[in-house]
């Protein structure tokens, strides 16, 4: 199992940037693809951006292609979201996940880090 944990979401206002770490343990971190969700209140869950084990390969979502980008540093078993350009509809509880490839399914979801846009 592995265990991850969310944190540098905040309160920002429209145009500006954060950026989200999710920090992981419990197994060999290089070994799993790593991914960022989103939950907006009332809203299902939704993929925002994945990264595969290497860090060679990246996806987005259509909404966010161009303004986040995905990184991971397999030496600090992190993983981290940078988001620009953010916009009030940006604003959700940001979750990462692992899985055992860049499409598989994700598991050991963290506990999640709120990110608020103000417009």
């Amino acid at each position: 199992q592995v265990q991850l944990v969310e944190s540098g979401g905040g309160l920002v206002q429209a145009g500006g940037s954060l950026r989200l770490s999710c920090a992981a343990s419990g197994r060999t971190f290089s070994s799993y693809a790593m991914g960022w969700f989103r939950q907006a209140p009332g809203k299902e869950r939704e993929f925002v951006a994945a990264i595969s084990r290497s860090g060679t390969t990246t996806y987005y979502a259509n909404s966010v292609k161009g303004r986040f980008t995905i990184s991971r540093d397999n030496t600090k078993n992190t993983v981290y979201l940078q988001m620009n350009s953010l916009k009030p509809e940006d604003t959700a509880v940001y979750y990462c996940a692992h899985a055992d490839s860049i499409g598989g399914q994700y598991n050991d979801w963290g506990q999640g880090t709120q990110v608020t846009v103000s417009s």
